[in-house]
């Protein structure tokens, strides 16, 4: 594999962003689409029935994948909900606007209001824009959807575990507050019926901008612990509880689509689905499944960052197409600019516009860089090809008796000692280090990895990058 075109291309144009348009064809074709968003929150990539499940039935994220196009190598850029959310709706890692982990009640910042979010773009196009779901930005007035380009907003501030009833810090958390606008409109005891009040929103939110053109963000609570499901959907699966709340979101992803069938809307909607981020493997059967790829939530192995990825659009999106190309959740944000014509942000973004990957065809490759903790370059992707490089990583340890109450056992933590290469295309488990076999490719994943730290600094290596911007706080924005 050849890379030096790349590099040099990289190091001229000092950025990865890509803002090319479709053709003037497709352009027409796609004439200000309604777009729909769901985003499943710690899914693993063998969690659909198209993915490899099965003991539970996915037949309607099955059906949305038949009809448009699958990706088997989508990234997140982090392994954690706030940093993930901050890189879908910005189309930039999340470290470089210095949003890490996961925000609870306690933060005191957000996501800077100088960022653009997808909403903000397609505000300025004339789109109605709507979030159900979870948001996890910032909790804080300054923070809120309706502070960052949402025209409504219903759903949870953060994680649905940061309540009371936490198993293991329950004198921790505050109750859970469920929000309607800007507004508290109840505390939360119980969830059963999360997901399908926010399907029910969801629904709501399409009948009501119907005459469009409109932006949805189901942003789904569940898989994430602690599972609820309502009695629709209770003792259903094979598997247990996290079986029978996979298939209610199965169900929720069938309604949304029933009511754009239903109102004629279909074939001017495009629907992406994904997760942000891989299974939270600490809590037994109450986690989801990675599909055989190497550990899960909270770290650079693909367990962590490979997710479920479908984009499905009748008549522009070919049906039934696979693609094994590598993408990441950055790219949404100017793929959705280029659909709509819309401008890209003027403070740098690092996602490109992959229109020609969902369609089914091939692109240059990219890097794309894995992020954890306070900058930590612990991984790149290019192509085939994956280096990790030394950091502590979190594993189950082995022969452990896994739960299935809902609380979790112990993770071991261990070091990568050194960095590692993987072929990813014969080696999707991680378990072959062939550096010593492909020095050349090693040295040239190393030069990629040494342009990202010189723009965004890696803590790992105790460097600062100058391309790193603020995170938004109480304080800045009064």
């Amino acid at each position: 594999m050849k890379i030096t075109n790349y590099l040099l291309s990289a190091l001229l144009m000092g950025t990865f962003a890509c803002n090319s348009n479709p053709t003037k064809e497709k352009a027409e074709e796609t004439k200000e689409p309604n777009i729909v968003i769901i985003f499943a929150d710690d899914m693993g990539y063998g969690d659909l029935g198209t993915y490899g499940a099965t003991q539970w039935e996915t037949p309607n994220l099955d059906k949305l994948a038949h009809d448009g196009t699958r990706f088997t190598q989508f990234y997140v850029p982090h392994a954690v909900c706030s940093a993930s959310r901050a890189a879908l709706l910005t189309g930039a890692y999340a470290n470089r606007l210095e949003i890490f982990g996961a925000l609870d009640h306690s933060a005191k910042h957000g996501l800077n209001l100088e960022e653009t979010t997808i909403a903000e773009m397609l505000k300025k196009k004339g789109y109605h824009t709507g979030i159900v779901g979870k948001w996890h930005l910032g909790h804080q007035p300054e923070f809120l959807p309706s502070q960052q380009g949402f025209d409504s907003y219903f759903g949870l501030p953060y994680s649905n575990d940061m309540w009371p009833h936490h198993p293991e810090t329950k004198d921790y958390y505050p109750p859970l507050p469920l929000y309607e606008g800007d507004s508290v409109i109840k505390y939360l005891d119980e969830q059963s019926q999360l997901t399908t009040w926010y399907t029910e929103k969801a629904v709501s939110f399409i009948e009501e901008n119907k005459e469009g053109p409109f932006f949805l963000y189901l942003a789904h609570s569940m898989p994430h612990v602690p599972l609820y499901v309502s009695d629709k959907f209770k003792g259903k699966s094979e598997q247990g509880l996290y079986g029978d709340v996979m298939m209610e979101i199965d169900w929720s992803v069938g309604q949304v689509r029933s009511k754009l069938e239903e109102l004629g809307l279909a074939d001017n909607t495009l629907i992406i689905f994904t997760s942000d981020n891989g299974p939270w493997l600490s809590y037994g059967g109450h986690a989801g499944t990675t599909g055989g790829l190497r550990e899960g939530k909270g770290t650079s192995l693909d367990g962590g960052i490979r997710v479920p990825a479908i984009f499905t659009w009748p008549g522009h999106i070919p049906a039934d197409k696979e693609q094994a190309q590598p993408a990441m959740t950055i790219d949404i944000f100017p793929t959705i600019a280029a659909l709509t014509d819309s401008k890209l942000p003027d403070l740098k973004i690092d996602g490109r516009n992959i229109w020609p990957l969902i369609e089914g065809e091939k692109m240059e490759e990219k890097p794309y860089y894995a992020y954890y903790n306070r900058n930590e370059l612990q991984a790149v992707i290019y192509g085939k090809w994956k280096v990790v490089y030394p950091h502590r990583y979190r594993t189950i340890p082995e022969g452990t008796e896994m739960r299935n109450d809902g609380f979790p056992v112990n993770y071991l933590y261990l070091e990568f000692e050194k960095k590692e290469l993987y072929d990813m295309e014969n080696d999707p488990s991680e378990t072959t280090d062939v550096k010593d076999k492909y020095p050349e490719v090693m040295a040239q994943m190393d030069s990629l990895a040494n342009i990202a730290r010189a723009d965004m600094g890696d803590a790992l290596n105790k460097m600062d990058g100058p391309g790193l911007r603020k995170h938004g706080t109480i304080e800045e924005e009064k």
